[in-house]
């Protein structure tokens, strides 16, 4: 990280960090300077690893685990960073699943629209409202959504349903905070190469959403961890209510 971001005295929470996007954005925070909690919900042993890295790099650093699709799960995240850190500067909503089985609309069962809807938008709202309250001013939102949410996404019209709802709630949630020069965004990945998207992956369909994509690669997590720390950063400040969309030139939405 150059001295264009420097996040020395601010203290971040990243969901989901305990892999993939989280964990690559964890450590870029702490990179530039940060203190950084992570929340997961099953990954003891990565995110102990994960803490390990960041406290390498000489910050203050610790995780927690919960279901943040209950609300009191996502309060004491919270509450927990009140503990660790002087004042929270930074939110980052990783945190969410991908079902990896191919369902049609026609076929979906109740229980999986519900626990997408859980884990996916409930606990955006769960997390955010705790965020809220107790964000210091001139703070940062980040929520990581999917160009599924703008475009759409056969038989996996639950994942795609929480993404586009994501969206509409950025655009409220950032007036409601903009009087305490608190900026609320999107980063809306599209194929990235982490675990969580292996199931797309199998075969030769790797290469073919390759192909699709006009930079001619599947993103990493590195490259959407990038522009999710540029809007923690000042450099960001002006922007909120805003989708950023990482989909390295494919042109089905945005």
């Amino acid at each position: 990280m150059n001295n264009l971001i420097d996040l020395t005295g601010k203290n971040a929470l990243v969901t989901g960090g305990s892999r993939g996007v989280g964990r690559a954005t964890a450590l870029m925070l702490a990179r530039a300077g940060a203190g950084v909690g992570i929340a997961y919900r099953s990954r003891a042993e990565e995110a102990a690893g994960v803490v390990e890295e960041l406290r390498a790099l000489g910050v203050h650093a610790w995780a927690q685990a919960g279901d943040l699709s209950s609300p009191d799960a996502a309060n004491a995240l919270f509450e927990r960073a009140q503990e660790e850190f002087d004042g929270l500067d930074l939110f980052v909503g990783n945190h969410g699943i991908w079902p990896p089985v191919d369902a049609p609309v026609s076929e979906m069962t109740d229980e999986q629209w519900h626990s997408t809807i859980g884990a996916n938008l409930h606990s955006v709202f769960y997390t955010c409202r705790a965020a809220a309250r107790v964000l210091r001013d001139h703070g940062r939102v980040v929520l990581v959504g999917s160009t599924a949410g703008q475009r759409g996404e056969s038989f996996h019209a639950d994942y795609a349903s929480t993404k586009g709802a994501m969206i509409s709630f950025v655009k409220g949630f950032c007036l409601e905070l903009a009087p305490r020069w608190i900026t609320v965004n999107c980063v809306a990945p599209g194929w990235i190469d982490t675990e969580m998207s292996e199931s797309a992956y199998r075969g030769e369909e790797r290469d073919r959403v390759a192909a699709a994509i006009p930079i001619g690669r599947i993103a990493t997590a590195d490259d959407v961890a990038g522009p999710i720390v540029f809007l923690c950063s000042e450099l960001g400040r002006h922007l909120t209510g805003e989708i950023m969309n990482v989909k390295g030139g494919a042109v089905l939405v945005g």
